[in-house]
């Protein structure tokens, strides 16, 4: 079992930053993929960004690509999502979620939290 706990949302004006936290505890921490989605109001959840175990390996989805970077902390046991240049588009409900590999597939995590807040103004 791993639990989830997501921190870092709020309300941020357009070209804003903001740096998501997801502090993950039960598991050991290193040996698992970490990803955050978003889901937005009245549309369906999406992938945003995805990390390996060792790090390596980062993946991002082409809507935040070059402005949202994801990193990891094994010793801390949390992994961040460092949100610049934000856009209105970008506010949604942010999950991190845990699973055997870096990957878009929601149906890859197994463990998810229960989300934090982003609101992007205009």
């Amino acid at each position: 079992q791993v639990q989830l706990v997501e921190s870092g949302g709020g309300l941020v004006q357009a070209g804003g930053s903001l740096r998501l936290s997801c502090a993950a505890s039960g598991r050991t921490f290193s040996n698992i993929a970490m990803g955050w989605f978003r889901q937005a109001p009245g549309k369906e959840r999406e992938f945003v960004a995805a990390i390996s175990w060792t790090g390596l390996a980062k993946y991002y989805a082409d809507s935040v690509k070059g402005r949202f970077t994801i990193s990891r902390d094994n010793i801390k046991n949390t992994v961040y999502l460092q949100m610049n240049s934000l856009k209105p588009e970008d506010t949604a409900v942010y999950y991190c979620a845990a699973g055997s590999r870096a990957t878009n597939d929601q149906r890859h995590h197994d463990y998810w939290g229960q989300g934090t807040s982003v609101t992007v103004s205009s």
